[in-house]
């Protein structure tokens, strides 16, 4: 790769340039962040129940006693034999977040369609503790636009990220993060909801990248990321659920 070398006075130059244009980003995300708080939100009178590790709950329960809950949905079907590597990747940052988003008021709970079985064995091989439920016979995905049926997939498009899509991608299953509140007589309301790269910013190992001198290099990388066993280099698990997704 060529790039420009130059000398110390002339690097400053160009990195005070830089900076000016970070610290308009970073007011810029400042403000869009307070238009995401402002958002209105809308009162859920459907029940959802999900299996989980400790028995069935509902969404309320999912809450674990806080007033707000973040729920990832990690692209995981009912068939396949693994969970989305994309998903995977994003998954390796939850928990180490998981006691401070706790210490603020915040439950994070991940979702995927796969029974519970597949989940936890799954989670085992990649070694996480966070909270992972099965939504397999709940509309919860469906109410969500991130699960799809083969009838929608056949049509000529798909409700995802607000808008109609070309259902010609032929995934049964998307990512996405949603956002709930808990009010003190039980209420929940969803507030807000994100899909594609909307949930990039949580992935730190990308924001990270981002500031390395080749970047995220997906170029030269066409299998970045993978499940982080599956490098060339990665220390060997017990292995479960072994295989692609579908």
């Amino acid at each position: 790769m060529s790039h420009a070398v130059v000398s110390r006075e002339e690097w400053l130059e160009a990195r005070r340039a830089l900076l000016l244009k970070e610290k308009a980003h970073t007011r810029a995300r400042d403000t869009l962040n307070a238009e995401r708080m402002a958002l209105p939100w809308v009162k859920l009178d459907k029940s959802y129940a999900f299996d989980t590790a400790d028995g069935r709950k509902t969404l309320d329960q999912l809450f674990d006693g806080r007033s707000q809950l973040i729920v990832y949905h990690f692209m995981f079907g009912p068939d396949w034999d693994a969970g989305c590597e994309g998903c995977s990747f994003m998954a390796d940052h939850f928990d180490g977040t998981l006691p401070h988003l706790n210490h603020h008021d915040v439950s994070l709970v991940v979702v995927s369609r796969a029974p519970l079985a597949k989940i936890q064995g799954y989670q085992r091989r990649m070694g996480w503790r966070f909270p992972w439920v099965s939504s397999h016979d709940s509309d919860f995905n469906r109410d969500f636009h991130v699960s799809f049926t083969p009838e929608e997939l056949a049509g000529e498009t798909i409700h995802y990220n607000f808008i109609d899509q070309p259902s010609g991608q032929g995934h049964d299953e998307l990512p996405g993060l949603s956002v709930f509140y808990r009010d003190a007589g039980g209420q929940v309301f969803h507030t807000y909801s994100t899909y594609a790269r909307g949930p990039e910013e949580a992935i730190g190992t990308l924001m990270l990248l981002d500031r390395a001198p080749l970047g995220r290099n997906e170029k030269d990388a066409p299998d970045f990321p993978r499940r982080h066993d599956e490098y060339e280099d990665a220390q060997p698990k017990s292995a479960c659920c072994g295989g692609a997704a579908a």
